[in-house]
């Protein structure tokens, strides 16, 4: 019960706290009229974590007077009597007024708390963002590996920050070239802020613009620009990464700021170096591809304790000279055994060494390194692939494309995975997916052929191969491959691709024993398996399906070799 201390009306309604007559703050009513009553201090509605609250503080002030409310100031003294008539009206004014005045206080609440929440209230954190390849605007092709690079590095080091979402490279530099508004991308990847950048080079001078926009609103939520010397490289990407994330408002712990300031180079042309062969290795294949090595190596040349620079040797051509990949990524985790990137290297060395327990002692330190790192989940999809642990093999492999989507070497790895574990349909479907993703892919090709092939589509298979000779530089081999076919059939090109194989000192073990089975060379086909299991090659596991191989089986050797993959690990 309330009651109003001026025309003493009781009120049931404990949710109001206004007078409804004359507009007085409610008083806590009492059981009787001789029992005190207790104030109530209306207060506006009070902001708590950037939400209104539910209800109004309220302070109460207990007084055995029940006209006497509040302390009164000096404006509330006692003034001189007036007559009757003069003192009702007065009381009458007053009255009708302060219902209105009651209304215009709350409105005047409302509208304050409003605004103060839209303006005062702390920033939100941001969890997702998507960092898009630095535009070079020095007007020079030969540093585009620069803004490239810087890219990739700052995506590298906000993806190791826990509650970000960072969209990975193979996905924002699809946006490379396009003239695409923020909001788009955005929508299109699912995230709440997108950072813009800009390098320019001038001799010795580096300028390096960012704008971070938040994609909702359309608005500029900071800008800087930072003018520094080449020298300065590597100091600049763990300034930039710094002034990112606390723009971003996340909270980090100590760990989490030492990790973001990890540098792994002290030396700026050693890190430059690096940042030449990433740019060439995000070729995958061809001839500029094979520029990466060489970057690589002046890189640890420059800085010999560079380990991520062993990581980059060993990840050009996984699967020739093992050994030396080996040594590399061993001598990269004894300078740093927090890489992820060199326990995935390594397990995927010990998976070609047949080792699957070491295999994945190190795929999954990997991924506790860093969960988002999708070449850790590829792997491991192969790893069980291998081992004809479909179900679980697929899965691994959609967490990788949960992470990047758009990789081209994880959906391959899908790909190949759904074929071989008798979704063929599905697995031809994929190839054919990435091929309209990425036209310039080899690998989608090559592995049509061979899928065409299972089928008994030879033209197709011929076709594809072709098409795959030609995406690597390779047109005449492509002519040749085409013609052998039309003039002797299936037998006239195995043999024309065997001839191509025999001059490529790298080429696949598992392809050429292959087409010497085909051919009915049994001995010649069991050697080069054999050789193939001893040089690990990745694709030795689809013995255990391949209908090429079937005349085969019946061979010790053979059965030898499928024992490798007999394994419940």
């Amino acid at each position: 019960m309330k009651r109003c201390p001026e025309c003493r009306r009781d009120y049931y309604d404990d949710t109001l706290l206004y007078c409804l007559d004359d507009g007085n703050a409610l008083l806590e009513g009492p059981a009787s009229m001789d029992e005190p009553a207790t104030a109530i201090l209306s207060e506006p509605p009070a902001l708590a974590g950037g939400q209104f609250s539910e209800s109004a503080t309220r302070a109460q002030i207990h007084t055995t007077d029940q006209t006497a409310i509040l302390p009164r100031g000096p404006e509330a003294e006692p003034q001189e009597k007036s007559d009757d008539s003069t003192e009702k009206r007065s009381f009458s004014a007053r009255r009708a007024a302060k219902p209105f005045a009651a209304l215009a206080v709350a409105v005047l609440v409302l509208v304050g708390g409003f605004l103060g929440y839209q303006y005062f209230s702390p920033a939100k954190q941001i969890e997702s963002i998507a960092v898009m390849p630095f535009v070079n605007e020095s007007g020079n092709a030969d540093v585009e590996y620069l803004s490239d690079g810087m890219t990739e590095t700052l995506i590298k080091n906000l993806s190791n920050l826990p509650n970000l979402n960072v969209k990975p490279r193979s996905t924002v530099f699809r946006y490379k070239g396009k003239d695409t508004d923020s909001q788009t991308i955005a929508k299109e990847l699912n995230v709440q802020a997108i950072l813009n950048g800009r390098v320019s080079q001038r001799g010795d001078q580096l300028t390096l613009s960012l704008e971070l926009v938040d994609a909702q609103k359309d608005s500029v939520l900071w800008s800087e620009q930072y003018n520094r010397k080449q020298s300065d490289l590597v100091s600049l990407q763990s300034e930039v990464a710094r002034d990112v994330s606390g723009k971003l408002k996340l909270k980090l712990s100590g760990a989490d700021q030492q990790n973001l300031a990890k540098t792994y180079t002290t030396n700026s042309e050693a890190y430059r170096l690096y940042l030449q062969g990433r740019f060439y290795w995000n070729k995958r294949a061809g001839r500029e591809f094979n520029k990466a090595e060489g970057y690589f190596r002046q890189a640890i040349e420059k800085d010999p304790n560079f380990a991520l620079g062993y990581v980059g040797l060993a990840d050009i051509a996984e699967d020739t000279d093992r050994p030396k990949k080996k040594e590399y990524i061993l001598r990269a985790l004894a300078l740093d055994d927090q890489l992820a990137e060199a326990h995935a290297s390594l397990g995927y060395q010990y998976m070609l060494d047949y080792d699957w327990a070491a295999s994945e002692r190190e795929l999954r330190r990997a991924m506790e390194l860093n969960a988002n790192y999708p070449q850790a989940h590829q792997w491991n999809g192969s790893r069980l692939m291998m081992l004809g642990r479909y179900d679980e093999a697929l899965t691994s492999y959609r967490r990788a494309l949960e992470i990047d989507p758009t990789s081209t070497a994880v959906n391959f790895g899908y790909g190949v995975c759904l074929y071989y574990s008798g979704r063929t349909d599905e697995g031809i479907g994929q190839m054919k997916k990435i091929v309209e993703m990425e036209p310039t892919f080899i690998w989608s090709h090559t592995l049509l052929s061979r899928f065409y092939l299972m089928q008994g589509n030879y033209a197709a298979a011929v076709e594809e191969r072709a098409k795959s000779l030609e995406l690597d530089d390779q047109a005449g081999n492509a002519r040749l491959v085409r013609e052998s076919f039309a003039k002797g059939g299936w037998n006239g090109y195995l043999r024309e691709m065997i001839r191509q194989l025999d001059i490529r000192p790298n080429a696949s073990r598992m392809l050429r024993a292959n087409l010497l089975a085909q051919l009915g060379e049994k001995e010649a086909a069991i050697a080069e398996l054999v050789k193939g299991a001893n040089d690990g090659d990745f694709w030795l596991f689809v013995i255990k399906f391949d209908p090429t191989f079937d005349n085969l089986r019946g061979d010790p050797r053979f059965q030898e070799l499928l024992k490798k993959f007999d394994t419940a690990q």
